[in-house]
């Protein structure tokens, strides 16, 4: 095992000599609410993009929303001239996981070093999740309207079929269970339908086809949901997944990703309790899919500070203290054992009995009460199986969000909010 100190982006060089052959990268975050996490992973991986050719940061967020910043950093036609812009119209509750001015500052690196390049070799923005429905919905027939009205009457199938449920999309899982309610023959059709239109290898078509995968695996999420246990929890994964290996073949053969998204979703699964109660995540999907060589994994931590969080699903975010690590944990280790920041690379026969044995490893979602920490908010977890380095940060303090308007998100499982 290898421990640097972290004090200038130059001190992640012994990450990126592990990262050098990897084609996919996945830097995660103990919370969605943490600047020093977000500036750490911005720092990382603008030397990924500069210096080592990755092609793409794929996020734990929505299509439609990211692909407007897509639009912005790439400086594609209709995209927004200031990414912060694009970043303000993101609305669906928790907003400020990516429209902050963190993610903004970022963003704006990007567009910059996009415009030197040549269109091809421009570094995209995109989202992994499934929660869009509606959004979705909505970009297919914008698309479908100029570019194949014959096949509208598809979208149109599939959007009466989840009408009677509105915004509200949750409660169609429920009475699928009940009644002949399911839609999935409808969203079949429309994803054939947008599939063979996505053969004419357009950036917009491309871009229509995943908004369809989107309603195709939201349909599958909402009907998992009310079935309780963790599938819904896997197929939100294995779709993140599945965008992830689209988005790669798009690119092309010598692609390289960058993945950013919660701990929860980057650490191997099967290194923690997750496994037992049958979860699957991303980041094992990864590893299984492409191999481990070619998967590079890194968890962040910190021992005490400050985070954006809400207190209950859908209400305003806040600032709130989060305390010390409980005894026992990873991050109590880490915070008697290393300085403020450092990076562990972890490998070699030289690995001390933390790293190896099963120790809680804390993990903050977007809902939070400090209050729990005593007995909530810990993943038992092998930490040098669960990932291939990990980003310490002793103490980190809250994130800026920016002035987005937020409309109440679809209720996610365990683990909540991340």
């Amino acid at each position: 095992m290898l421990v640097q100190r972290l004090g200038a982006p130059s001190d992640f060089d012994p990450l990126l000599e592990r990262v050098r052959d990897a084609r996919i990268v996945m830097l995660g975050e103990a919370t969605h609410g943490s600047y020093d996490y977000y500036r750490l992973r911005e720092q990382l991986t603008r030397r990924l993009i500069a210096e080592c050719g990755f092609s793409f940061v794929a996020v734990e967020g929505d299509w439609p929303d990211c692909d407007r910043v897509h639009r912005s950093v790439t400086a594609a036609p209709g995209g927004a001239a200031e990414p912060v812009a694009a970043l303000e119209r993101f609305e669906r509750w928790p907003t400020w996981m990516w429209a902050n001015a963190e993610v903004a500052r970022f963003c704006r690196w990007l567009r910059a070093w996009n415009l030197e390049r040549p269109e091809p070799a421009r570094a995209g923005f995109h989202g992994l999740d499934v929660y869009s429905l509606w959004e979705s919905m909505q970009a297919i027939f914008d698309y479908l309207g100029e570019e194949d009205p014959a096949s509208l009457e598809a979208a149109q199938d599939a959007y009466r079929c989840f009408e009677p449920y509105g915004k509200r999309v949750e409660e169609y899982g429920a009475a699928s269970r009940f009644v002949s309610a399911r839609c999935e023959d409808e969203v079949v059709r429309l994803l054939a339908r947008t599939r063979e239109q996505a053969a004419t290898d357009g950036a917009d078509s491309f871009s229509a086809w995943q908004n369809a995968e989107v309603v195709a695996g939201a349909e599958r999420y909402y009907r998992a949901m009310v079935a309780g246990g963790p599938e819904s929890w896997n197929v939100r994964d294995t779709h993140m997944a599945d965008t992830l290996d689209r988005l790669l073949d798009r690119y092309g053969p010598e692609s390289r990703g960058i993945v950013w998204a919660h701990n929860t979703h980057v650490g191997d699964a099967r290194a923690t309790d997750m496994a037992t109660d049958g979860m699957i995540n991303i980041g094992q999907l990864g590893r299984e899919r492409h191999g481990a060589d070619a998967v590079v994994l890194v968890g962040f931590g910190s021992y005490r500070g400050t985070v954006v969080a809400a207190p209950r699903w859908g209400s305003p975010a806040e600032a709130m203290v989060v305390p010390p690590a409980r005894a026992g944990s990873i991050e109590r280790r880490l915070h008697e054992l290393l300085p403020e920041r450092a990076v562990l690379v972890f490998g070699g026969d030289d690995q001390p009995g933390w790293v190896t044995d099963t120790v809680d490893h804390r993990a903050i979602g977007v809902v939070y009460d400090p209050s729990f920490e005593s007995w909530g908010n810990y993943v038992p977890t092998r930490l040098g199986q669960r990932y291939d380095a990990f980003i310490w940060c002793d103490e980190a303090t809250a994130l800026h969000p920016l002035p987005a308007l937020s409309a109440p998100g679809e209720m996610e499982t365990y683990p909540a909010g991340v």
